[in-house]
């Protein structure tokens, strides 16, 4: 069964960070493109950040560029943001997701993914 399981969200306060983690089974993540997507409160789904099956670039919008990076540890098959200076506006449900084959900017779509995590809180306040 192919399976996405996020961890690391929780409580900060501004300007502080936190780490999300999305360990993958049932398939080889270093596969995929892989991305993490977040939903605000009557917001839409929005693309943070992405890595392309095509050519392993990383893209970022510019609501969070310089502040969170994405990863991948291919040996344990997991994938992590990293978010640094988090402000208010950054609270989200955060998802992580794994599709078959994107490339360029269009791997910030959420349409382009196939696999999909539960989803982990991030609420940012004082």
């Amino acid at each position: 069964q192919l399976q996405l399981v996020e961890s690391g969200g929780g409580l900060v306060q501004p300007g502080g960070s936190l780490r999300l983690s999305c360990a993958a089974s049932g398939f080889r993540l270093d596969y995929y493109a892989i991305g993490w997507f977040r939903q605000g409160p009557g917001k839409e789904r929005e693309g943070v950040s992405c890595i392309t099956s095509s050519d392993g670039r990383k893209y970022y919008p510019d609501s969070v560029k310089g502040r969170f990076t994405i990863s991948r540890d291919n040996a344990k098959n997991t994938m992590y943001l990293e978010m640094n200076s988090l402000k208010p506006e950054d609270t989200a449900v955060y998802y992580c997701a794994a599709g078959t084959y994107t490339a360029g900017w269009r791997c910030l779509r959420s349409s382009e993914y196939d696999y999909w995590g539960q989803g982990t809180q991030v609420t940012v306040s004082v």
